[in-house]
């Protein structure tokens, strides 16, 4: 009884944590606020009693789920025990995850940078699309658009490549650039 009052006093903690962030509080509430831990990464581990009493996953069912990852039996009944344990522990970790109340939270869409300047600079306006629609030419009978380079000079020191990297030999002998060494 007392870790079921301890898991919801845990969840009200954290949906009243959630709530009370706001850009427009002040820093002193922020300090109160982050005070005192709201949850322990304890909660997430079962308790030693709750593990032994009643296990979820039986040795046969381990076997099982080990055949099917194409990994090794355990060797010794120590190890399936061990295995046992850290199993249970694993499904007490996901359970209790499941348990937070995410609603009215946005899902993760991918790890990137979601600011508002983020978003803006990959947001593709008018202008991006003039530039690309200023790039192609539609050529031939069926009418097919080909995507014409603009000459663009990227290289910093300012002068355009022109496709010969033998020109900045000092020596060459045909096809080739000779290195002189010293003897």
């Amino acid at each position: 009884m007392a870790s079921v009052r301890s898991r919801l006093l845990t969840r009200c903690r954290l949906n009243t944590a959630f709530s009370r962030f706001s850009s427009s509080k002040s820093n002193a509430n922020l300090e109160s606020i982050l005070a005192e831990p709201s949850w322990s990464v304890r909660s997430l581990l079962p308790d030693r009693a709750s593990q032994a009493s009643s296990p979820s996953v039986t040795p046969k069912q381990l076997h099982h789920l080990l055949r099917l990852s194409a990994l090794p039996q355990p060797a010794s009944d120590e190890e399936e025990r061990s295995m046992l344990q850290t199993l249970e522990s694993q499904i007490h970790f996901v359970k209790e995850i499941q348990r937070v109340d995410a609603t009215g939270v946005e899902p993760l869409r991918s790890i990137y940078d979601e600011s508002p300047e983020a978003v803006k600079e990959t947001t593709i306006g008018l202008d991006r699309l003039r530039d690309a629609m200023a790039q192609e030419q539609v050529t031939g009978r069926r009418r097919r658009v080909k995507r014409v380079p603009i000459a663009k000079n990227d290289r910093p020191d300012g002068n355009a490549w022109d496709g010969n990297a033998l020109g900045s030999a000092s020596k060459t002998k045909g096809p080739y650039f000779v290195v002189e060494t010293g003897s």
